[in-house]
């Protein structure tokens, strides 16, 4: 994409995956994501977005609306959010209630980003779901519902999410394909790309979404985020051993082995046979980790790249002071 896309023209927001660490609680982890979520409110952060899974030891944020009520709660002005909800788990009239309840509570500070995928296992779709099978073709017709449930009730509606209805919560879509893309751009909404564990088809996707966007009562010109793995610390060398503990993790993904983070190790990569190294660089494909120089080169090639309107950072630091100072580097590395 031609021309340049200056940092700080660039809202930095956060996506929590609410990690439960090795030798921690859940409670530990709640406590955690709020802290770090005040934090990213003092400097400036746009948003602070706690995404939904289920059934998978060492991740905490499966109600996603109650840790939405939780953050929101803890922070005066972040828009706070789903990023997202999996809205094939739920019927579209709850995740209307859950949301509108939301916004009458904080007005003006919650968003909604619906993702496609279930976001766990077939057995744990069963449960939260029980009989109901959804396909592709049902997201669609979801996300309309939605908009009409959060819109202005209409003479005669005979469906009315109270409270929800007249909150217009802000719905975003969310994906790692061209569907949502696809969708996003055809219904005016806005749209975030999930870099930060699927990066392979993120210009395809953005270059789509601006192409077929259409202006729409919700949004006059396409708005984009992306999803950012940033590891940010004082050296390169630092940052290179803390990020030890994100790609143990995505190490476990691709295994399909899910612990609690775990503490960064000296040399990780370097044990790794050359496969497991290049399917976590694929993974982390969009990661920036570095010192503050490297930071702010990392942040400006991917700006370079998609002129993103936001990024949304993930963070997985073992030590959550550590975390914050990740934080502190990159606002650091955009307002210079």
């Amino acid at each position: 994409m031609a021309g340049m896309k200056p940092l700080h023209d660039i809202s930095l927001s956060m996506l929590d995956l609410v990690a439960v660490r090795q030798g921690g609680s859940v409670a530990d982890a709640l406590a955690i994501c709020l802290r770090t979520a005040q934090h990213a409110e003092s400097l400036g952060f746009t948003r602070y977005w706690l995404a939904e899974h289920h059934n998978m030891p060492g991740i905490a944020s499966s109600a996603t609306a109650v840790l939405v009520g939780y953050v929101a709660g803890g922070t005066k002005k972040i828009r706070v959010g789903s990023g997202g909800v999996m809205l094939p788990n739920h019927a579209p009239l709850v995740v209307a209630e859950a949301f509108g309840t939301l916004a009458e509570i904080y007005p003006n500070r919650i968003d909604l980003g619906l993702g496609r995928a279930p976001g766990t296992d077939r057995l744990t779709m069963r449960a939260l779901r029980r009989d109901r099978v959804e396909t592709e073709e049902d997201f669609p017709q979801d996300v309309a519902e939605l908009q009409r449930l959060l819109g202005p009730a209409q003479p005669g509606q005979q469906l009315v999410a109270n409270p929800g209805a007249g909150t217009n919560v802000p719905i975003w879509l969310l994906g790692s394909s061209l569907f949502s893309a696809q969708l996003a751009a055809e219904r005016g909404l806005p749209y975030a790309f999930a870099s930060h564990f699927a990066p392979r088809m993120m210009l395809q996707a953005i270059d789509l979404y601006r192409r077929l966007f259409r202006p729409s009562a919700t949004l006059k010109e396409p708005y984009v985020i992306i999803g950012v793995p940033l590891i940010a610390a004082p050296s390169d060398e630092e940052a290179d051993f803390l990020a030890s503990s994100t790609y143990q993790r995505v190490l476990g993904i691709l295994k399909g082995e899910r612990r609690g983070l775990a503490p960064p190790l000296k040399n990780f990569m370097a044990q790794l046979a050359p496969q497991e190294r290049a399917a976590i660089e694929d993974f982390l494909a969009a990661a920036v980790v570095g010192g503050p120089d490297k930071v702010r080169a990392g942040l400006s090639a991917l700006a370079q790249a998609t002129q993103a309107d936001e990024f949304m950072l993930v963070c997985d630091v073992f030590d959550p002071q550590l975390r914050l100072r990740s934080l502190e580097i990159a606002a650091a590395a955009r307002a210079a």
